[in-house]
Order: structure tokens, then C-alpha cells, then sequence
């Protein structure tokens, strides 16, 4: 895709109104609840994301934006004993609520979990098989996120993985999309998410998009499995 093409893919996109440290206080604050208010609507497209990346025994993975810590459970499971997972989240509270979680399921010393911004990911180039990100992506303002996908790709090893389950401009749009767009403008502290299109960006940050389709909770969510270009 151009840069021309993005630019306009870009134009149509709103822009993130909280700060970085708004946005963490939100999720510290709501971490508790989170499950109630989210899980049902959201479980089945991360749980559709999750089989897209298919993720091998032996493999390391990253999870960006783990939340309260449900998708890197599934992730461990899937790498097994010979693998490795790795999760960021930008919530303190979430990075609490995860460990006790994977601490529950026996899967602890499977996990290294990190409290920190997926601008500048705390590890090695080309250490990682395989990203997973599920409405996250969304949450970073539009300048963001070409540096989000920018650090995504340096450390993914060569022909590595990324899914991205997002909140999506693609498909039908209705009174709902359009009613979450405007709660996100005008009360951004109650909604700090919005639809992006997700494989444009990806493919515009240099990925190869490989499969994506468009599935529906209440708005569209994008589900998008794109490898780095060697």
C-alpha cells in the first residue's frame, strides 16, 4: 500500500484524546471489572485470533495488551513446556490480575509478564515466532501506531507471526459504530477506543497480510494474520 493510500486510509480515523498515563489510570482502575464488561463480546473474536496464529509447541510468543491474562493462558497451553510467553501490558493492575491467573492454571513459569508501553518493546530483535494483539492496537493514537507495528517487526524473527484482532472501519457500518465514535470524541474517559482499520496499517508498516476477514459483535472487528517480509 502507498503511503498516499494510508494517508487517506488515516484521514477518516479519530485520534486518541487521553493521555498515556489517563490511559493507564482507566485500566488500573476498571482491571476488577473488566471480565464483566468485556469478556463476553470479546472472547469469541480473540478466541477466533487465537486459532488464526496457531501457535506451535516450542514457540515464543508475545502478547501485546494481555489484560487480565485470559489469551496468555491459551498461548502457554499451546506453546507447552518447550516454549515461552511473553506479555505486555500498560496497566499494573492487569499485570496482578494476570499473574494470579496464570498462577492458578499451573502455567507461571511458562510467562514472563512486563509492565511497560508497546512503543519501545522491551526485547531482543528476532527473539520472538509470534506477536498476539486483541484490541489493543486500536488504543494507540494514529501517529502511534506505525511505531507500535515498527517495534512489533524488530522483534519478530524473520518470517515471524502477528495477529491483530481490532475494532474495524472495514465491513457494515451502522448506528452502533457510529454511536461508538461519538461517545470516543465527546467522552473519552468513558470510551478510549475506536475503529481503525487494521490490515491497511499493518500492510503499510511493512507486513504481508496473508489472511483477514471481518467478523461481528457489536461493530465490526477485524481479524488479521500478516508475516514479517524477510
Amino acid at each position: 500500500m502507498s503511503s498516499e493510500s494510508a494517508s487517506q486510509d488515516e484521514s477518516d480515523v479519530l485520534r486518541v484524546l487521553q493521555s498515556r498515563s489517563e490511559t493507564r489510570a482507566f485500566y488500573n482502575k476498571i482491571a476488577n471489572v473488566y471480565d464483566l464488561l468485556a469478556e463476553r463480546s470479546e472472547q469469541p473474536m480473540r478466541e477466533s485470533g487465537l486459532r488464526v496464529l496457531a501457535v506451535a509447541p516450542g514457540e515464543r510468543v508475545l502478547e501485546i495488551g494481555f489484560g487480565t491474562g485470559h489469551c496468555l493462558v491459551e498461548l502457554a497451553k499451546a506453546a507447552g513446556p518447550t516454549g515461552k510467553i511473553f506479555g505486555i501490558d500498560l496497566s499494573e493492575n492487569m499485570v496482578t490480575l494476570a499473574e494470579k491467573l496464570l498462577q492458578r492454571e499451573s502455567l507461571a513459569e511458562q510467562v514472563e509478564l512486563h509492565c511497560g508501553d508497546a512503543i519501545e518493546l522491551p526485547y531482543a530483535t528476532g527473539s520472538m515466532d509470534a506477536i498476539f494483539m486483541s484490541f489493543t492496537l486500536e488504543l494507540f493514537d494514529t501517529p502511534e501506531i506505525p511505531s507500535v507495528l515498527d517495534s512489533c517487526r524488530r522483534v519478530l524473527r524473520p518470517g515471524g507471526r502477528i495477529v491483530a484482532v481490532g475494532l474495524s472501519k472495514e465491513g457494515r457500518q451502522g448506528l452502533i459504530l457510529h454511536a461508538l465514535e461519538w461517545t470516543h470524541q465527546h467522552f473519552p474517559n468513558l470510551l478510549d477506543c475506536r475503529p481503525i482499520y487494521v490490515h491497511r496499517m499493518l500492510e503499510s508498516s511493512g507486513f504481508e497480510v496473508l489472511d483477514w476477514k471481518v467478523e461481528y459483535m457489536w461493530v465490526p472487528v477485524e481479524i488479521v494474520l500478516a508475516r514479517k517480509i524477510d
